[in-house]
């Protein structure tokens, strides 16, 4: 299924220096992995497709479901398409729910011209991607332009704020908002702040498109309410002078992975040199950092088209390459510190990657088979034996009908049908009580191993298994 023409702006990346850059990192050792977050990772499997019923491909963005509300479900993972069914970049509408299980569920497809407001150069969606408390769902759009070319509105593309049931409510677009590319998320109490980086940052007056230029890191701050839905409060640009271009195999390259690190550092991986630049201060800076010495923290080494980014539990930088299928480990300071294969050959395959639920392993994309992946770490497990699990109720069926969960597990129970339902042991041994449609239940698995049997109550052929070991 890998394809050149399919990979995206994931395809392979050019790994140029910016000008200037005279530096180049020198790793730990090659290859060395010992006593990283990394480390511990096993071979990557598949948990289930991105491919909607539109036939979106592509998939970009990524976040893990962080509690239930809603569509929502706690441990889900919600991925967003950059491509439609023809493969045509910057064209792709969709955000897919993806369980533990693998189970594929729409949570929003999203018009050309959303009720929440117009987006200027229309709907393209990227690895923007967050989701804030209450359920509120941001997704970045960066549409093609006529033929697949870069899109000629300035500024091009938006922010997109989706309820909890995957309806787009508002439309945020300013002049500090030009192709938002990948995004971070913090939350402190009412407040947040997003970081964007900008893929098409130019200046006001241009009315065409040029093949290159630089752009610029954003911070979105943001109220939140119990009640009301999030209120933008002003944009401020903290990073300057990051190279973009237009590639033809990958829409565009530019900056693309944040991570917020532990000491209020945003940490921005720029595609077009394969560098690392640290902007200190983040969350309160009123001025930017510009790319380039002495902010690059570290450069070239193991990064190869560095573009996805995710913060380790451990407080170190992982990285996902472009052009290779691998996966680094950047110390905060800017030491490489190893360097781990998850896609063999896999150059075009990854892009948008976070930590898993369990806070033990890796959730990433897979471009290449337009797929959710999961390399678990030694202290968790790649299936669904972890001290918490979840099924979903579709189409009158269990999904999965058989799981393997551990003694005094929580298991969750989401119903999508426009029905109620139970789940219910044949033994009375568990039983989450009437389900209503759109909601979830919950329940304890027995702490005595065995295979339990179970149905539906109020429609008896629907039946599964679970099994304590």
């Amino acid at each position: 299924m890998k394809q050149e023409s399919k990979l995206g702006s994931a395809a392979v990346v050019v790994a140029s220096l910016v000008v200037g850059l005279l530096f180049v990192a020198v790793p730990a050792s090659a290859g060395q992995t010992n006593g990283t977050f990394i480390s511990t990772l096993q071979h990557p499997v598949e948990v289930g497709s991105t491919v909607p019923a539109n036939g979106d491909v592509n998939p970009y963005g990524i976040a893990v479901v962080p509690s239930s509300v809603g569509k929502l479900v706690a441990g889900d993972t919600l991925v967003s398409n950059f491509n439609d069914m023809g493969n045509t970049q910057g064209t792709g509408t969709t955000v897919v729910e993806v369980s533990p299980s693998g189970a594929l569920t729409p949570f929003a497809e999203i018009s050309p011209q959303p009720v929440s407001g117009m987006c200027p150069g229309g709907i393209g969606l990227t690895t923007s991607l967050a989701i804030l408390p209450g359920g509120w769902v941001f997704v970045g759009s960066l549409p093609a332009g006529p033929n697949g070319a870069l899109p000629s509105a300035n500024p091009a593309g938006c922010l997109l704020v989706l309820n909890s049931s995957g309806t787009p409510v508002e439309t945020w677009s300013n002049a500090n908002i030009n192709g938002p590319w990948d995004m971070t998320a913090v939350v402190s109490g009412s407040k947040a702040s997003l970081f964007v980086s900008n893929a098409l940052s130019r200046p006001a007056n241009l009315t065409a498109t040029p093949p290159s230029g630089l752009c610029t890191i954003v911070r979105v701050s943001i109220v939140l309410s119990p009640s009301a839905m999030p209120v933008m409060t002003g944009t401020t640009v903290v990073g300057t002078g990051f190279v973009w271009r237009a590639n033809k195999a990958a829409f565009v390259q530019s900056p693309t992975g944040l991570a917020l690190g532990r000491n209020g550092t945003l940490y921005v991986a720029e595609t077009v040199g394969s560098h690392v630049t640290a902007i200190p201060n983040a969350l309160s800076r009123k001025t930017p950092v510009k790319d380039g010495k002495p902010a690059i923290i570290t450069a070239k080494g193991f990064l190869n088209g560095p573009l996805g980014m995710t913060l380790a539990p451990n407080g170190d930088l992982i990285v996902s390459n472009g052009n290779d299928g691998n996966v680094v480990e950047i110390s905060p300071q800017g030491r490489q510190l190893s360097r781990v294969t998850l896609v063999k050959n896999g150059a075009g395959d990854l892009f948008g990657l976070t930590i898993s639920s369990n806070r033990h392993g890796l959730v990433f994309v897979n471009d290449g088979t337009n797929a959710v992946d999961l390399a678990q770490g030694g202290s968790g497990s790649a299936s669904a034996t972890s001290t918490a699990a979840h099924i979903t109720i579709s189409n009158f069926k269990f999904s999965p009908a058989t799981l393997t969960v551990q003694p005094g597990a929580k298991v969750s129970v989401t119903n999508k049908d426009g029905v109620n339902h139970t789940l219910t042991s044949d033994t009375q041994a568990f039983d989450t009580g009437q389900i209503a449609s759109g909601q979830t239940g919950t329940f304890t698995a027995p702490t005595k191993p065995g295979t339990y049997s179970y149905r539906c109550t109020v429609h008896p052929y629907m039946t599964g298994k679970l099994t304590v070991s």
